[in-house]
């Protein structure tokens, strides 16, 4: 969830006034089927499913790999995934829709809701786009809590406030990743609605869009599933993959593992289709309401910043504008590409986390593009 750096080289900061390309013609099956099975001959460690979708029917739908390497059982199409920080779109989701209502507003400072903070100046607005300048509560966890418990947004917050680490900037002066602000937002949305974030999200988000594998879990919930995709990682000493949980003092998804907002949804690649399909109509919030979350977000200076709310934003040269976003946990790399103005989609869910991502994902790109 953290450790991921976004990379927005060569990204056009106009991405709201960008033209709508000519049609596409649809992907050609047998084409981009044949090429994708050589991509994946070429990289036989990667452990994951890829959907690929052409106006939201899938053209490319396999499972690659093992959900439990040391169970040696085949991955599925219908695994379902942590999501990680592909989370983040979902939490301003939640406040969009309370925005919609008229029970928020995107420029409310943040004490109206969470008093206590210590960090004047930081509105709704802010979080949503990264631009807050706080620290990582993550950090100050880390050094402070005691790892043999599971901490939660309250815990989080209190340790904000009691050990105080200095801000990293001023409100709006700059995008800097923060997970602390998708934390907080959890929690403005459970003030708001009266309602816990997981409630929330399950009878407004979930239930309605029938995405009937995606939830936030605790442990115990995963480990019920019976085709939960568990995040790996490779241990050199012994040549092989081992369950990430199995380092909990390192796993930050285990003694943060009440924690909302951030990340912490699981889902598989069909659910998180429907969510993409939902998101070209007005199923949880109108078009004009959705299009904030792919403005660029501008700073102090006058200048602007390719994050909107929840998404990275970015241009194609021939299929116009993308919205993207990455989630990485230990074990865990994901990545959900839409090319919204193409009607194309790109879900990619590795639960390996597979070394060569950056390169299978390029592939995939070229191909889709």
């Amino acid at each position: 969830m953290r450790y991921l750096p976004i990379v927005f080289a060569c990204l056009p900061l106009v991405f709201a006034t960008c033209s709508r390309p000519p049609a596409r013609q649809p992907i050609s099956f047998a084409f981009l089927g044949g090429q994708l099975d050589s991509l994946f001959r070429e990289f036989p460690e990667f452990s994951g499913v890829v959907l690929i979708a052409d106006k939201g029917k899938p053209v490319y739908d396999k499972a690659f790999g093992y959900k439990n390497f040391e169970t040696r059982e085949h991955m599925t199409t219908a695994s379902v995934f942590e999501l990680a920080s592909i989370s983040k779109q979902f939490t301003a989701m939640t406040i969009m829709m309370l925005k919609q209502e008229g029970k928020l507003s995107y420029d409310d400072l943040i004490e109206k809701y969470l008093p206590g903070l210590p960090y004047p100046g930081i509105t709704i607005r802010h979080l949503l786009n990264h631009t807050s300048g706080l620290p990582d509560y993550q950090d100050v966890m880390d050094k402070h809590w005691d790892k043999t418990k599971v901490a939660n947004n309250a815990d989080n917050i209190a340790y904000l406030i009691q050990y105080h680490p200095p801000k990293l900037a001023e409100p709006g002066a700059k995008y800097a990743y923060s997970n602390t602000g998708y934390m907080l937002l959890a929690s403005i949305t459970e003030k708001v609605s009266g309602q816990d974030f997981i409630d929330f999200c399950r009878a407004r988000i979930f239930k309605p869009l029938n995405m009937t594998h995606t939830d936030i879990r605790t442990q115990e919930e995963k480990n019920k599933l019976t085709d939960m995709a568990w995040g790996h990682l490779y241990v050199p000493e012994k040549k092989r993959y081992v369950r990430a949980e199995t380092f909990p003092e390192s796993n930050y998804a285990i003694w943060l593992g009440n924690r909302k907002g951030p990340g912490r949804m699981s889902a598989t690649s069909d659910d998180l289709l429907k969510w993409d399909r939902a998101l070209y109509g007005n199923h949880l919030v109108n078009q004009k309401t959705l299009s904030d979350a792919f403005m660029a977000a501008h700073l102090n200076d006058g200048s602007s910043s390719p994050y909107g709310f929840g998404w990275e934003l970015a241009q194609s040269a021939r299929l116009g504008r993308v919205v993207r976003h990455s989630g990485s946990n230990p074990g865990y790399k994901n990545q959900i590409i839409r090319y919204i103005d193409a009607d194309r989609t790109i879900i990619l869910l590795c639960n390996n986390a597979d070394e060569k991502m950056p390169v299978i994902l390029k592939e995939i790109q070229a191909l889709v593009e």
